[in-house]
């Protein structure tokens, strides 16, 4: 009997997640600017009822320098974000209701908030009160819904969590409405003082492109535990353990169907818990939502930021594939002039130093390279789409890759109220990009110049206002100055509240 999947409405989805956001929202990260600087902790642990911050609340005794755990992972699974009611200028280390006015982004609005009475002071050689080691209290822990849409993929990324003392829970929905393609994620953590842990389930079901006409599809389930030591706010070391069962009915995927891939992942970090595209290459690779630009991203210290990771994947304990891949990511940010012109620049890599051969292969049969070798598909380096490089429309993959992009922001005009297509436009960005890479089967396609990929593209970041919501938008078009292929065109949304 043929095994089928059926496709998931939209609207379906809505209405069941819809029910569990409430009417609060929340905004998990904002462009044209730079990451806060990390709390510095001071003096003794305050009581749970003052105003402190989740990052900087350290228990009794603890040394100045050592630091807390409760540090999130990803940029929509953070401690620090307030919940709806607070300012949108909140940010790590500062007091609970306390604006942070110089930190705003431009465009965000800005709320106006009774300031708190000062807390009591209190007599440190008193000893720690009761509740001196736990995370102080919201003044309401609402559910905080997050909204991501990219066009012209038509995708949709709709996340809502809740932090409850010291646990978190997300539930995150990934669906596209043009092909069906849809995965879930259910994450529990707990922030620990030394360590983070984090438990997700998930399912991710895709479909062929709607132009195919075909029911074919691929599904993978997985569960995962991620473990997490912070070091300081800008250094963090991380452990994955995951499982994923594949399952399919694609003929390209005939040796990867019903199987198992085990793996364990030890990444480090320099930069922010809040880079999402970092935290993919320690962490969970499903769970990022690509940006069109860089800028998006927070970077660590001196506008830097360092992801590199090792995953090996075996065959003990049920896994059918046999391979170890390395692979690194490094930002950096160049400000240019006095004009609000700036320059960010990526640099990423990644190799299989070890990768065994299926057992067809070493009895004679041809196949494919990327069949060749006991690797899923899912874990072969690719280089296309909005988070590769953007001008090209197809789908290389390899066991090695390199590439580097570079992104010159100038405004058009910044902090503004102009009025344009019956919105309130408050920035616009002007962005010059370009981009060169390759990536192939064998080490010789570092040096072999003719393979690799030039592009180069335009396009714009902007913010304006509809009503009481900030909506961010950018879009590029760009071009690939080899292979086959013409203009590629690519947008993204975000809204802000």
């Amino acid at each position: 009997m043929p095994v089928t999947a059926r496709r998931i409405p939209l609207p379906a989805l809505l209405v069941l997640l819809l029910p569990l956001a409430g009417s609060s929202a929340g905004c998990s990260h904002l462009p044209f600017r730079r990451s806060p600087p990390p709390a510095q902790p001071a003096g003794p642990a305050q009581p749970a009822g003052s105003a402190q911050s989740a990052e900087s609340a350290q228990p009794a005794g603890r040394p100045a320098a050592a630091a807390p755990a409760a540090v999130p992972q990803d940029e929509t699974e953070r401690a620090e974000d307030p919940p709806a009611e607070l300012p949108a200028g909140d940010e790590p280390g500062t007091a609970s209701g306390e604006p942070a006015a110089s930190d705003e982004p431009p465009g965000a609005p800005g709320e106006a908030e009774t300031a708190a009475p000062a807390p009591p002071e209190t007599d440190p050689s008193a000893g720690p009160p009761p509740d001196a080691g736990r995370l102080p209290r919201t003044r309401r822990e609402g559910f905080l819904p997050r909204l991501d849409v990219l066009f012209p993929e038509g995708e949709l990324d709709l996340r809502v969590s809740r932090l409850v003392d010291k646990v978190f829970f997300e539930g995150q929905v990934q669906y596209n409405f043009i092909d069906g393609d849809i995965t879930s994620f259910l994450r529990y953590r707990y922030y620990g003082y030394e360590r983070v842990y984090q438990l997700t389930a998930f399912d991710s079901l895709e479909f062929e492109g709607v132009e195919e006409f075909s029911s074919d599809f691929e599904r993978v389930r997985g569960f995962l535990v991620l473990t997490q030591w912070p070091h300081d706010y800008h250094h963090r070391t991380t452990l994955l353990a995951e499982v994923d069962r594949i399952t399919s009915n694609k003929e390209a995927l005939q040796f990867d169907t019903d199987k198992t891939n085990t793996f364990l992942r030890v990444g480090y970090q320099i930069g922010t818990p809040n880079d999402p595209r970092s935290n993919a290459i320690v962490g969970e690779p499903r769970a990022q939502v690509e940006r069109l630009f860089t800028a998006f991203r927070e970077v660590g210290p001196g506008d830097f930021g360092l992801s590199a990771a090792l995953t090996y994947g075996f065959e003990l304990t049920g896994g059918d594939f046999d391979y170890l891949k390395g692979e690194f990511e490094g930002l950096k940010r160049f400000e240019i002039g006095r004009r609000g012109h700036f320059l960010v620049g990526r640099l990423h890599g990644g190799t299989f130093p070890y990768k065994t051969e299926r057992d067809e292969v070493r009895a004679g049969e041809e196949f494919d390279l990327v069949d060749r070798y006991k690797i899923p598909r899912s874990e072969l380096f690719r280089l296309d789409g909005r988070d590769q490089l953007k001008g090209l429309d197809e789908r290389i993959r390899g066991t090695e890759q390199l590439y580097t992009t570079w992104e010159y922001f100038f405004p058009w005009f910044l902090n503004r109220e102009r009025r344009a297509l019956w919105l309130t436009w408050q920035n616009w960005y002007w962005v010059l990009y370009g981009g060169y890479g390759v990536t192939g089967f064998d080490r010789e396609v570092y040096t072999d110049l003719d393979r690799y990929y030039p592009d180069v593209g335009i396009g714009f970041e902007s913010s304006f206002r509809l009503k009481k919501y900030t909506v961010f938008l950018s879009g590029i078009v760009a071009q690939a100055l080899e292979g086959e292929g013409g203009v590629e065109a690519k947008a993204s949304i975000k809204s802000y509240h």
